[in-house]
Parts: C-alpha cells; structure tokens; sequence
C-alpha cells in the first residue's frame, strides 16, 4: 500500500529542504521580489536574495552571469484566493501569461483546473530575469 505523500516512513538525515535559481541582476530582483511581489528579502553573505515566507520556508536567489530562464516554473507561491492576488499584482505591474488549448487562461491569465477537474487554479508569470513563477490556489 502507498504511503501518503509528506508522510515519513522512515528516519532520514534531511533536516529540512529549500530551492535556489539565478538572476542576472540580483538588484532588479531584490525590487521585484521585494516591492512588486512584497516578499521579504533579505542580503546573503553569499551574495544572492533569500526570500523568507511566514510557513519559515526560504528561497535563495543568486547572481548568474551567464545566466539563462528556467523554462519551466521555479517558484509556486501559495494563496487562499487567486482571483484576489492576481487581481492585486496585476496592480502592481505584473503581466500574467496567457496560454490556449488544454491549459487555457482567462483573460487575466488564471488556468482554472481545480473548476474542470484537470488540477489546481494557477496563473504563471515571470520575474524580471526571464523565470516563470505562479501563484496557485490551496
């Protein structure tokens, strides 16, 4: 029988879990992340972004010269409702993806799976370096 995902099955060495991915200009995204998305963001002695989430999670951002956007989502940032937040951040300047066919968006740029049972309400956008990022419904 499986077990249900996010259960421990046995003892592990891991004390915990974060993400990083690059940037080509760490001030662009320290404006970005920090006052478009409201996001606290805090200098690493490393030279990147941690980017700090009320759950103690964090994302670590650093400077790449060479660096090329991920082509796929890096970030999902969770919300109670997204109507609400796409509706804020588009007020804040961000553009929202729009994509037809079996991912199709609404006009502000939400895929509304959770409404036809083909997975959760989600809208992708990208930072200023060129990455996709979502917000997505719990």
């Amino acid at each position: 029988m499986a077990q249900a995902v996010g259960k421990k099955t046995k003892e592990s060495f891991f004390t915990g879990a974060f993400s990083s991915f690059s940037v080509d200009d760490i001030s662009e995204a320290r404006e970005f992340y920090g006052k478009t998305l409201g996001v606290e963001v805090s200098d690493n002695e490393e030279g990147g972004l941690e980017l700090s989430f009320d759950d103690g999670s964090s994302v670590f951002i650093y400077p790449k010269d060479d660096h090329d956007p991920a082509t796929f989502t890096v970030l999902n940032f969770q919300v109670d409702d997204i109507e609400d937040a796409v509706d804020e951040l588009i007020d804040q300047g961000v553009t929202f993806e729009q994509y037809d066919g079996e991912m199709q968006t609404d006009e502000k740029g939400i895929f509304l799976g959770k409404e036809n049972g083909k997975g959760p309400n989600i809208a992708w956008f990208k930072d200023p370096a060129g990455n996709f990022l979502s917000v997505i419904e719990n």
